[in-house]
């Protein structure tokens, strides 16, 4: 049975550059992971108050669908030399309340990207900070910072150039390895 990823895209719009990266390295991982891509778009901003009092229900779902997965892929966009707010707010939500974390232990990998030259660095390094402090032990090499993505996709969401290809086909490989590797077997 395949292992369980589930997949956190730090931008919300339908065709973002994260979205399309996300799909093209589950279309090239092998049969061993299955992708489950996990919406952050509406859940209400973290508030220690409105948790005491109960928490939202698209926390609670956010928390079960990625408690129920083994590993963790983050494919993001740079906002000002860091995370977008969206996804720094569904890891506030993930790790809340304290001592029931949904992140803890579960390997991960960062993917960051932007259609300019530096390739989501910022982000990349910010997102990892966090995940050092969630206990996500995260892939090191290769590192993944794509930049100029603007000019990777062909109408139909997919990439173009083959060097392109080979470089998300070599990170869903090790990826897949570093998830047998690190996820806990139930």
């Amino acid at each position: 049975m395949p292992t369980t990823v589930a997949v956190l895209v730090g931008s919300l719009r339908k065709e973002s550059f994260s979205r399309k990266i996300a799909k093209q390295i589950a279309a090239l991982a092998p049969s061993s992971l299955a992708f489950d891509f996990v919406a952050m778009g509406d859940l209400p901003l973290y508030d220690e108050d409105v948790e005491k009092a109960g928490a939202p229900a698209p926390w609670v779902a956010f928390r079960n669908q990625v408690r129920a997965a083994s590993a963790l892929l983050f494919v993001t966009p740079e906002y000002n030399r860091s995370i977008p707010g969206v996804l720094k707010n569904a890891i506030d939500v993930g790790s809340r309340p304290y001592g029931a974390s949904v992140w803890s232990g579960k390997p991960g990998g960062v993917v960051s990207n932007s259609p300019g030259g530096i390739g989501g660095f910022g982000a990349n390094h910010h997102l990892r900070q966090s995940l050092v402090f969630l206990d996500v032990p995260v892939l090191q090499q290769p590192e993944m910072y794509l930049s100029g993505v603007g000019s990777w996709f062909d109408d139909g969401g997919n990439v173009k150039d083959e060097k392109h290809k080979e470089l998300l086909s070599k990170f869903a490989t090790t990826f897949a390895d570093w998830v047998e590797k690190h996820a806990k077997k139930s």
